[in-house]
């Protein structure tokens, strides 16, 4: 512990602590600010008024046919008057030509349509036929593939259901990859693979596509890993050696259920079975290590890359700008915008939005909307994506204004809002903790027809957990799983996110053993919400335990999860513990920021440690970061704490004229400096300073005063605080009422501290019985030693 005194400060002016011709005690408390309120009418209002997505332009008629040499003049002629007809009614025509249709190559027909981009007459055409019982399984295929040229997932999946292959048929194997394909983009994972094991059944040959088609859907269902190993090794068992698309289709896999090990594996795998990669699979690796926080394994994959003549792309940037900006290197993600400019790729929407999400993780909003800016001037046209992610930043800063500006001008460019977009507001109104507010704006989006993704219960989860509603939370959790979204990894660590703001590290640790038993592996997240649970539930053991898994190499010590223990140490007090996560966090090359330097500061300064504590504030300055409130307050805590108040009130004084403005802490840790030297009539001074800026005085403050007056036996005036607090309804607490009568019994006057008693019984409605006889016993301990 170091020395303090007044040799820190030597020239500080000295004054008596004794009474002086006596004013009014407590000058007029300003009236309570109105409280600043989320707009949300307003915010509702422009979701709801947001024009809706304009339709894809259509052609107004369709261009004629051109002749094919396979089909007969008739048939060219009855081809022509299928793709002139209007799509609304062309059930009718088709229905009026029947008997020449019934008598036609139907499958010719509908591959003339479709090599003439009729893709939507061929449908048509299609089930015409399967109602009238024409239509054959090579028609079926025709018109198969064709919507999956087109990208016309949905209506696949749809024709499927409507028209299952007759008994004993079956679809070739470039139909059934097609079909493969859009199953797996509608998120019908279960009956694609129940498609691919008839396919097996019916004896079809799986190509390589189909493979990885079945890679695909295995990744995208997520918890599969075991089940892409055994496909691998049935691939090659078939003779099919996979090649770039599997590279990036397994390790894809990986990255989302957070397998870093088996992603690195199966790529060293890769290529001592001699195959190269392409930047697909390296920029697949990247983000594998860049979403788990590994930023130097990211960046020894890129000299990797380099080094194998393999040149990196837009993609690689983007996401070794997203490593940078995960790791909190938001300078070093800027950068990428001029490395890629210098290697002659423009950057996208996406690495725009990268950056700015970069600045966003450390709070630097007026970076990022000046990044925003840029990208308009520089002709890259935001989407959906980049407005969502200024709102969510706004929100985060309580911008209420400039949001409504922001889904103005997102109106304006023809932008419309999203599930996204609506899942912004469900976070904004959990982080303030508005719960009403989170149900009326899952209601709004319920009337606009938005439906309910795995996503939005993911953050209707989180948002409730933030408001303190676990109720709601779980409720949601179960109506995810009754509306059949299976929990991912997000699912989980958002029960997580709301376990610990409540420290049930119990509960906590049954999450992590589920998620583990459902095939996934915790992630830096994960880790870190673990380790907040224990830190609110005082689990030192807990955190003993990650601790020794982090820097026994167990665990990667990102920079999210270190920098999650320091804050977890200082939440416990754990002087050693703190001090051990931020030289890690310095060791790895992290940069800390203000969140990290205001923890250390303050347990410096809790600790008396000042010289250290000082150390830390020069280097937040050095570090380029700008010191908030925290930052100040902490430094005037810790100069009333060493009895050198009138360096706190200097601070004070600093915060007035800066951005940077007081709060009733600030005021009332001065007032506690004063008040423990005995300068009574300063703590007054700076009282009266406090209403007159504006700044209604609360309990803590008064409470801070009558002690101050008491210690010093100035008891007329500790009561007459008292009286004006009961009678503003600001509730002393027991501890009030405690140190005045410890200050009657130090001074030996038992029977006013009886008669004191006795008057606040009758004065204050909420002091009861059991207080009373508290405060009661403590004076007969007092008055006879016991």
């Amino acid at each position: 512990m170091e020395a303090t005194g007044r040799g820190l400060f030597p020239n500080k002016p000295t004054l008596p602590a004794g009474p002086r011709k006596r004013g009014p005690l407590l000058p007029a408390a300003p009236p309570p600010p109105s409280p600043s309120s989320l707009p949300l009418d307003s915010l509702l209002l422009h979701l709801t008024a947001a024009p809706a997505p304009s339709p894809a332009p259509r052609r107004p008629h369709p261009t004629p046919t051109p002749a094919h040499s396979f089909l007969s003049p008739a048939a060219q002629a009855l081809v022509l008057a299928i793709s002139s007809h209007p799509l609304p009614t062309l059930q009718g025509f088709l229905a009026s030509r029947r008997d020449e249709l019934l008598r036609a190559d139907i499958p010719s027909l509908l591959k003339a349509l479709e090599l003439s981009g009729h893709w939507e007459w061929a449908l048509a055409l299609l089930r015409w036929a399967g109602a009238e019982g024409a239509a054959d399984v090579a028609a079926l295929e025709m018109v198969v593939r064709a919507l999956g040229r087109e990208g016309q997932h949905d209506a696949v999946c749809d024709l499927l259901d409507e028209m299952p292959l007759p008994p004993g048929s079956r679809l070739d194997v470039r139909a059934y990859t097609t079909v493969l394909h859009a199953l797996s983009r509608a998120g019908r994972y279960e009956r694609a693979l129940q498609l691919f094991a008839e396919l097996r059944r019916q004896g079809v040959a799986p190509t390589l596509v189909t493979y990885n088609v079945v890679l695909d859907v295995y990744g995208r269902m997520g918890r599969s890993w075991p089940q892409i190993v055994a496909l691998l090794e049935e691939m090659r068992s078939a003779g099919a050696e996979p090649d770039d698309f599997t590279a990036s289709t397994v390790i894809a896999a990986c990255c989302r259920d957070g397998l870093v090990d088996e992603a690195l594996t199966f790529f060293e795998d890769l290529k001592a079975r001699g195959h190269t990669p392409c930047v697909v699979t390296y920029n697949a690796l990247l983000q594998v290590f860049g979403k788990a926080g590994n930023y130097p394994e990211a960046l020894r994959v890129l000299k990797d890359m380099e080094q194998n003549g393999c040149q990196p792309d837009a993609v690689t940037y983007n996401e070794l700008a997203g490593t940078y900006a995960r790791a909190g290197f938001y300078e070093e993600a800027a950068k990428c915008l001029g490395t890629m400019t210098g290697k002659g790729l423009l950057p996208n929407t996406f690495t725009y939005n990268t950056v700015m999400t970069a600045y966003g993780n450390v709070g630097k909003v007026d970076e990022a909307l000046a990044l925003f800016d840029r990208m308009k001037k520089s002709g890259c046209v935001p989407n959906v994506n980049t407005y969502n992610l200024i709102l969510g930043m706004l929100g985060k800063k309580s911008m209420f204004t400039v949001m409504l500006e922001m889904l103005d001008e997102m109106s304006r460019s023809g932008c419309t809002p999203d599930r996204v977009t609506w899942n912004t507001m469900l976070a904004v109104c959990g982080k303030r903790g508005m719960e009403d507010y989170v149900t009326r704006v899952l209601e709004g989006m319920k009337s606009c027809g938005v439906e309910l993704s795995r996503d939005t219960y993911n953050t209707l989860i989180a948002a409730y957990g933030r408001c303190g509603s676990r109720t709601n939370a779980f409720k949601m959790y179960n109506e995810m799983t009754i509306a059949g979204f299976a929990p991912c990894l997000t699912t989980y660590n958002a029960l997580l996110n709301v376990l610990s703001r409540q420290g049930d590290w119990s509960t906590a640790q049954s999450i992590v053993s589920k998620l583990r038993t459902k095939g996934f592996k915790p992630n830096e997240q994960s880790y870190s919400l673990l380790l907040q649970c224990y830190a609110k539930g005082g689990n030192i053991a807990g955190i003993d335990a990650i601790e020794k898994e982090v820097y026994g190499g167990t665990v990667f010590p990102s920079w999210v999860i270190l920098r999650t223990l320091v804050i977890a140490n200082f939440k416990c007090r754990r002087l050693e513990g703190i001090e051990r996560a931020f030289q890690e966090v310095k060791a790895r090359g992290y940069k800390p920021d203000l969140v990290i330097f205001n923890s250390m500061l303050s347990m410096y300064a809790k600790n008396g440690m000042y010289s250290k504590a000082t150390e830390i504030f020069d280097s937040i300055k050095q570090s380029g970061l700008d010191p908030d409130l925290i930052t100040y307050n902490s430094l005037m805590d810790m100069y009333a704490k060493c009895s050198e108040s009138w360096e706190a009130e200097k601070i004070l004084n600093q915060l007035k004229g800066s951005q940077v403005k007081p709060d009733v802490v600030s005021y009332n840790t001065v007032i506690n400096g004063f008040c423990k030297q005995g300068l009574i009539r300063e703590a007054q001074r700076i009282l009266s300073e406090m209403i007159a800026d504006g700044m209604a005085p609360c309990v803590v403050t008064y409470h801070t005063l009558v002690g101050g007056y008491a210690s010093l036996e100035m008891f007329s005036e500790a009561r007459e605080i008292i009286s004006y607090m009961i009678q503003h309804n600001l509730k002393p607490m027991e501890l009030t009422y405690r140190r005045v009568v410890d200050s009657y019994c130090k001074a030996k006057r038992y029977e006013e501290a009886h008669d004191f008693l006795s008057e606040v019984s009758e004065t204050d409605p909420n002091f009861d019985k059991k207080t009373l006889c508290t405060l009661a016993d403590r004076i007969e301990d007092a008055q006879f030693g016991r």
